[in-house]
């Protein structure tokens, strides 16, 4: 059995095409909402509901409003507490959020003189500075425990009923 001098010929395989693997999709990340851009819309709907201010049961509404926008796991709260992280090292940051914050407590002083249109006040307290204490009860009370804060609520509801 003599093997043939001759050889056979290399035959090239067609290269299949590969086949591509389903890529799991890189999401992009969630971008949530900053807490800028949070706090100007509670200061429009507040101010929304001021200008619509008939009687003082609607300052109830109000306050709702505001204590579910500030709850302790709100996305208010949330970004709130990363913003100002984050923007520790940051003037331009720190900035914007003074100035939407300047916003809401326009708003609640918007609020306090439409309040004092359909009622006369029992304290002689200023609505600037009453609106400066209810947004700083609002913002204490996004680092409240959940337990705590209808407890807070509540005392922040007495607390505007009073002036």
């Amino acid at each position: 059995m003599a093997r043939s001098s001759r050889r056979r010929p290399k035959t090239r395989r067609r290269a299949e095409p590969r086949r591509r693997t389903a890529r799991s999709a890189k999401r992009a990340p969630v971008e949530r909402a900053s807490a800028e851009t949070l706090l100007l819309g509670v200061a429009r709907d507040i101010s929304m509901r001021a200008a619509a201010l008939e009687r003082t049961a609607d300052v109830d509404t109000i306050v709702a409003a505001l204590l579910s926008a500030y709850a302790p796991d709100a996305p208010l709260a949330h970004a709130l507490r990363e913003d100002w992280l984050r923007g520790r090292d940051d003037k331009t940051a720190r900035l914007a959020l003074a100035w939407a914050r300047e916003q809401v407590r326009l708003a609640l002083c918007e609020v306090l003189q439409r309040t004092r249109a359909l009622r006369p006040p029992r304290t002689g307290a200023d609505p600037e500075t009453l609106a400066w204490l209810w947004l700083a009860a609002c913002e204490a009370l996004a680092h409240e425990s959940a337990s705590a804060a209808s407890d807070r609520a509540h005392a922040l509801v007495t607390f505007l009923h009073t002036t």
